[in-house]
């Protein structure tokens, strides 16, 4: 898998194109869409509990200096930031959930607002010198960002749910794959099996390539306590969050982890484990997953719990019609 320190790769749209190719030769059906009911991701994208790992992947997102730089010159995010989550979860949940032609139909639509985001950092991070240039097409930068959303969500799953047997762990990452390739990114720059990984990540996390700026420190503290939103954070879901983080990002944050926080994150995590599985479906499942579910029973609209569940998830009460 490559590292930011390796000559930059730029995901085009024929690069693109051949990667969505595949994937479409790949998918479950043309209704159940890339991965389809069967499929380990269906499983865990499915459950609310992956929203406890949302803090947790932003900021290691944001560790990178290139996403740093790419989120402080680009994006809106401080001005709409509930436009933001709306818009990250509704192209995720659109690749995960939807049919066919609403995957890929939003992967090409990320990949064209990707390529609007390039520029330079404006100082020295790590490996990177001041004034290189960064793009959000580039391979190592997608590879970093799939990487933190599919080792995330499981982390959060298995964080209130029975952990996934090995052979269960690989299918999973198997599948990945596939989302990996919605973003462009190629076979041959992935790791061949969760183990190697897992080693890729733990690798990613020691390195210099993950270098906390000034600046992601500064947008962390804003995003992490939900400044500038109508629904501030709760101090518990801040230090799960920090707790979630491998020592060294979480140091480099900034963010405290002493034996109050530790006894906040306990408290939380042992309610959750207890009344998570007891909830019913309509509130346990996100929305998307629902509306899925309703579009393969045969419904051509999903119905208003659903649409009420998707208007918290992503905003509008169904994912993108197909184009």
């Amino acid at each position: 898998m490559p590292t930011s320190q390796d000559k930059v790769q730029v995901v085009g749209v024929d690069d693109l194109e051949r990667e969505l190719n595949r994937v479409r030769a790949a998918a479950a059906g043309s209704l159940s869409g890339i991965f389809g009911p069967q499929s380990v991701t269906w499983q865990v994208d499915r459950e609310a509990a992956i929203f406890l790992g949302a803090g947790r992947a932003l900021l290691l997102q944001l560790a990178h200096p290139w996403v740093a730089a790419a989120i402080e010159q680009h994006s809106h995010t401080f001005a709409d930031p509930i436009g933001r989550f709306h818009r990250t979860f509704g192209v995720v949940f659109a690749m995960v959930f939807g049919s066919l032609d609403q995957s890929l139909d939003a992967a090409r639509s990320l990949h064209r607002r990707h390529a609007e985001i390039e520029g330079s950092l404006p100082s020295a991070a790590g490996p990177f010198p001041a004034g290189s240039c960064y793009c959000a097409n580039a391979v190592p930068a997608l590879c970093w960002v799939y990487a933190t959303l599919i080792e995330t969500a499981l982390l959060a799953y298995e964080l209130v749910l029975p952990p996934l047997t090995s052979e269960q762990r690989e299918r999973y990452y198997g599948e990945s794959r596939r989302f990996a390739a919605l973003f462009g990114i190629a076979d041959e720059y992935l790791p061949r099996d969760w183990t190697a990984f897992s080693a890729y990540t733990a690798t990613m996390v020691q390195s210099d390539t993950l270098t906390v700026t000034d600046a992601a420190r500064v947008m962390a503290r804003r995003l992490i306590s939900g400044a500038g939103t109508w629904l501030p954070v709760p101090a518990s879901y801040q230090a799960l969050t920090a707790a979630l983080l491998p020592s060294r990002i979480r140091d480099a944050f900034g963010f405290p982890h002493g034996v109050a926080e530790q006894r906040v994150v306990r408290r939380l995590t042992t309610r959750i484990r207890r009344i998570y599985p007891l909830l019913p479906a309509r509130l346990r499942y996100v929305g998307p997953y629902q509306e899925a579910e309703q579009r393969l029973a045969g419904r051509t609209r999903p119905d208003i719990v659903t649409r009420m569940c998707n208007r918290f998830w992503i905003g509008r009460a169904e994912l993108p019609r197909e184009r």
